[in-house]
């Protein structure tokens, strides 16, 4: 892999991060962002002094929309 390769890919790598973080700005007044860790499933373990939150659902809910969303991506990428 030659250099000018790895600045496309760091170059794209950028351009996504930079969507995300516009994405996270636009919909952090929703408070669609507030309901991960508190959705049904998620086991939360409180006491006096301390509060244990395994977020079990939210953390498929994450991984299944990664999934979709770098699947497309790589399909992007790998058209002739």
């Amino acid at each position: 892999m030659d250099i000018q390769s790895i600045g496309r890919v760091l170059l794209l790598f950028g351009v996504i991060l930079l969507v995300i973080g516009g994405l996270f700005v636009l919909l952090g007044g929703t408070g669609l962002f507030e309901r991960i860790g508190s959705l049904p499933g998620d086991i939360r373990i409180q006491g006096s002094g301390f509060t244990c939150l395994i977020p079990i659902v939210s953390s498929l809910l994450i991984s299944l929309i990664l999934t979709i969303v770098l699947n497309v991506i790589i399909r992007i990428l790998n058209r002739p």
